[in-house]
This record gives structure tokens, sequence and C-alpha cells, in this order.
């Protein structure tokens, strides 16, 4: 129970991080994680524990780093439904 709990959180913070480097929304920034996660194989609780470690060190392993950025790229050009683009 412990460890579902502390994943929770860990998750939560990643979604903090991805949502401030992408000025996402909170659902935005659940689809980054859930697509870097399925695109490179990797559990998402240990993204989101890379993610979280970026925020003071400014380091990813390569392989998130590069899907992490294309995922921003797309999330900021996909707009949400029923929220309204910028012009």
């Amino acid at each position: 129970m412990q460890v579902a709990v502390h994943a929770h959180a860990v998750v939560d913070q990643a979604i903090g991080v991805v949502i401030a480097m992408g000025r996402l929304t909170p659902e935005q920034g659940w689809e980054v994680l859930r697509k870097v996660s399925q695109h490179t194989n990797i559990k998402l609780r240990t993204v989101a524990e890379h993610v979280v470690d970026f925020a003071p060190t400014q380091q990813l392993p390569a392989e998130l780093h590069d899907e992490l950025q294309r995922q921003l790229i797309h999330a900021a050009r996909t707009p949400e439904p029923g929220r309204n683009t910028p012009q």
C-alpha cells in the first residue's frame, strides 16, 4: 500500500514538472507522461521518478529526454477539446 501511495505521489509531482515545462493542462501533462512511458517501454513510475529528478538536476537519460521533448512539442501543438486556442 505504501509503495502505491508513493508511486502516485511521484506521478503527481512529475505531472507538475511536465505542466511547468510545457505550460500544459494537468490532463496534457498526464498524457505526455503516459506516452513517454509507452514509447520508451519504461514503466510510468520510473519515467515519473526521472522527471521529478530532472527538475533540480536538469539531467535525464537520453532516451527519455528525446521522447519527452517530442511529446511536449506534440502536446503544445494539440489543443485540448473545448479549450480556446491562442490567437
